[in-house]
């Protein structure tokens, strides 16, 4: 195609002979922008931009590429893509691209040459990034050393164009420029002799800087090694070494070490120690390592027989170069005597009692030794109570600087410290053990500020109710505590006959029977004292309760038990339910639980007629009296404390249910009551007989019923115990919060499997339950925890309130 191509331009050429002999000649520079403009080449070639057009004007190149293109309507030659004179010319000075513009009708052609302008484009390059150059110290001044130049792909000024070294240094400076055949070249030239001794490295950056506008530039870096020279003998680091070695040093000891340094490196810096004098080897005490320098002991030393040894020590460096080193070897005495005490007089046991300043040791110090060896400090080990006192030369006492307290320490173990000033110091350690007599300077002490101790009235004699106890800090005699009564006040006489107390051990004893109503509290004072010379003593207060005990029964204040004929109450018979009758009032002469009484009707003529406060004691209608009541009512009362047991005596009244209070007289339809002896006699023995009875047969249905229950728990039956109840029903016993006391009982049978609970809650919720009395109405219903209700329970010992008649019409139920 280009063969063809340039035959039809050479037909061409010699077809027209009004063709151009000169070709248009223009220029360019390289990397110029697409649509740059180079030339007007119709204006240049004599063409109207008409012409360009209607002749089909074209551009043809030697390669076939559009590098450049015409502009037919403008007639201009404009760049139609980028130029690269490297790519296009590579290093040739000059770079043309040739071209031809054809003309048809007629054919017409003519030649262009444009010329591309080289620009900067290019920075110097170097083909390492570092160079390492190897020079000897020695090497002489001016010595060259050739580099590989840097490479500019630009052309002419645009090229590399200088060299310069960074940062400068005074050893190297570097020369560029061209050779007689027009090569270029750069060296490195040694401007001042190197020693590897000052600096056996260095590194600087070589530049290549081109001549566009603006300059680019190129760097590498040099590395200079600087190889080493015998240029330098050893040196000591010190012009005479001094050592210094203990007499008693062991073989094989190093004493010193001999340093000599050589600048040089490699074998020119290795050195090598020997003693510059030989000696016999047989009498020498020192050796020296080759090597390392150092100077030992090969035999111990004596001081007495020489005190200093000089040695001259020769250091070799492995070109022959060598330095003399002097060595003084300094023996030294050896502390070797540790400090002696010899003690000449000490005191233990010291009594407690012993004056600050008191001297427990004397005792002297020497060492053998000479000089700062044989000086001796002496000092006391952790040690307040105790101080060490110089007394003359080396003589010491060892005293007391506070008072002692054999209670606080009873012994102490003091150890005095006497050391030397010799390196190492040498120590003796001399212990001294101390023991502290006992003073009697301590009172017996109680464990309690007060005793109080308790005992139940009707005592036993001599009943132990307490113990005292005192201790005394002091030991032996001085610790040994008595005790003894003494008035608890100045102005009473000596203390109460029914306390005594051991004089040993403490032991409190009460000697005879209390009666708490008459003697509530004793309270004596009690004094300790020790066995010391003079005694100490301490005194406490010990206060003996008497703790009261239910022995007195009720007594019955209203209505009075022993006028005869009792007193009878009147009723209307027109009085509601509710109505006050009378009032029992009783005391009891115990306190506490003791003393609090309840009141029970135990018998009625009419029992669904009259009903008695449990708390007040107060006699009331329990329902509105009716023609069909009895005219007189007789009624017995009962009166329990709470005490365990419980005391009761009871209350016997009468009360007349009348119409008009005007007319006390009795009706006539109530028969007089006769008090026939004989009918007495025998209604007792019949219901003594039918009590004993009624009390057999109670207990066989007891016991059976407990045979029954007992069968049933094996049976897997549960009955409700105190200690298995629901706990809402336990805490009501305990909670303490009902205003008055209830009663409750539980009856529990195998056949309807109902039960009732009830219980008398105490008035005061801290103290235990009590027991309930029995009441005869039907209607408030009480339960006698012992079981069912005896003679013994109805009529006590201290009570005989009831007559004979009285008692006859008793029934027990």
């Amino acid at each position: 195609m280009a063969i063809a191509r340039q035959v039809l331009c050479l037909s061409a050429l010699l077809s027209l002979p009004h063709a151009r002999s000169q070709p248009l000649r223009y220029s360019v520079a390289e990397e110029a922008p697409s649509g740059s403009l180079v030339a007007d080449v119709a204006e240049d070639a004599g063409l109207a931009p008409a012409q360009l057009s209607a002749r089909r004007a074209r551009l043809a190149s030697e390669d076939g590429r559009q590098r450049l293109r015409l502009d037919r309507a403008t007639g201009r030659l404009v760049v139609a893509e980028r130029l690269d004179r490297e790519e296009l010319c590579a290093q040739a000075p000059a770079c043309t691209l040739p071209l031809e513009l054809l003309l048809a009708d007629p054919l017409q052609f003519f030649r262009i040459e444009v010329a591309v302008r080289d620009v900067n484009d290019h920075s110097p390059r170097f083909p390492d990034e570092q160079v390492t150059l190897r020079i000897a110290e020695n090497s002489n001044p001016r010595l060259r050393f050739p580099l590989v130049g840097a490479r500019d792909l630009d052309i002419g000024s645009n090229s590399v164009q200088s060299y310069s070294i960074s940062p400068e240094n005074e050893y190297f400076s570097v020369s560029f420029g061209t050779r007689t055949e027009g090569d270029k070249y750069v060296e490195l030239a040694l401007e001042k002799p190197l020693d590897r001794e000052e600096q056996a490295e260095m590194s600087f950056s070589l530049i290549a800087v081109d001549g566009g506008s603006p300059p680019r530039t190129g760097t590498t870096q040099i590395h200079i090694v600087v190889q080493d020279a015998n240029d330098n003998a050893p040196v000591c680091t010190q012009e005479r070494y001094i050592g210094h070695v203990l007499e008693n040093a062991p073989e094989g000891t190093v004493v010193l070490s001999v340093v000599a340094s050589d600048l040089d490196a490699g074998s020119n810096g290795d050195i090598s120690y020997q003693f510059s004098e030989e000696v016999d080897q047989s009498e020498s005490a020192f050796l020296i390592d080759a090597k390392t320098g150092e100077i030992k002991l090969k035999k111990p030393l004596d001081f007495e027989a020489a005190q200093k040894h000089e040695l001259s020590v020769r250091a070799t460096d492995g070109g022959g170069l060598s330095a003399i080193c002097k060595v003084l070897v300094e023996v030294v005495d050896v502390n070797d005597n540790a400090p002696e005490l010899a003690v000449s007089s000490f005191s233990s046991p010291l009594p407690e009692n012993a004056l600050p300043g008191t001297v427990v040791a004397f005792f002297t110090v020497r060492d053998r030794d000479a000089g700062a060896n044989g000086k001796v400090t002496c000092a006391l080990e952790d040690q307040l109570s105790f101080s060490l006192r110089p007394a003359y030369k080396n003589y010491y006492e060892l005293v007391t600087v506070t008072t002692l307290d054999r209670e606080e320490m009873a012994r102490y173990i003091l150890t005095v410290i006497a050391a030397d000033v010799g390196s190492p110091p040498l120590t003796t350690t001399q212990t001294f053990t101390v023991d502290i007599s006992d003073v009697n300077d301590n009172a017996p002490v109680f464990n309690q500020t007060s005793y109080t101790m308790y005992v139940h009235e009707n005592n036993i004699p001599t009943v132990l109710v307490g113990t005292i106890h005192a201790s005394d800090a002091d030991i032996g005699p001085n610790a040994k505590v008595t005790y003894s009564l003494a008035p608890a006040h100045l102005t009473e006489q000596p203390p109460c006959s029914c306390i005594s107390v051991n004089s040993e051990n403490g032991h409190v004893f009460v000697l005879r029977p209390l009666d708490y109503e008459q003697l509530k509290q004793i309270e004596v004072l009690v004094i300790a004292s020790d066995a010391g010379s003079p005694p100490l003593r301490d005194n406490v207060t010990v206060r003996v309760v008497v703790v009261d005990e239910n022995d007195n029964a009720p007594l019955v204040l209203h209505p009075a038990q022993d006028s005869s004929p009792a007193s009878s109450e009147l009723v209307p018979m027109s009085a509601e339910a509710g109505y006050l009758v009378t009032k029992v009032v009783a005391i009891d002469a115990d306190s506490g639980q003791n003393s609090w009484l309840s009141y029970h009707l135990l018998k009625a003529t009419d029992p669904g007629l009259f009903v008695v406060g449990a708390q007040s004691g107060e006699v009331r209608l329990r329902r509105p009296v009716t023609e069909r009541d009895t005219v007189k009512q007789k009624l017995i009362i009962l009166v329990r404390d709470n005490g365990r047991p419980p005391l009761s005596a009871t209350a016997a009244l009468s009360a007349l249910l009348l119409n008009d209070f005007s007319d006390v007289r009795l009706p006539h339809s109530i028969p007089d009551l006769v008090d026939d002896s004989d009918f007495l006699t025998t209604y007792l023995i019949i219901s003594l007989v039918f009590v004993s009875l009624l009390f057999l047969a109670s207990m066989a249905t007891f016991i059976t019923c407990q045979v029954c229950k007992r069968k049933e728990l094996k049976d897997g039956h549960v009955l409700y115990a105190a200690n298995n109840l629901p706990s809402s029903l336990a805490d009501v016993a305990s909670a303490g919060t009902l205003p008055h006391p209830y009663c409750y009982e539980i009856s529990l049978t195998t056949g309807s499997g109902n039960s009732e609970f009830k219980f008398l809650k105490p008035i005061l919720p801290s103290l235990p339950p009590q027991h309930c009395a029995l009441g005869g109405d039907t209607g408030d219903e009480q339960v006698f925890p012992q079981g069912p209700l005896t003679a013994e329970d109805v009529l006590p010992e201290n009570t005989g309130m009831l007559s004979g008649e009285e008692f006859n019409s008793l029934s027990f139920n």
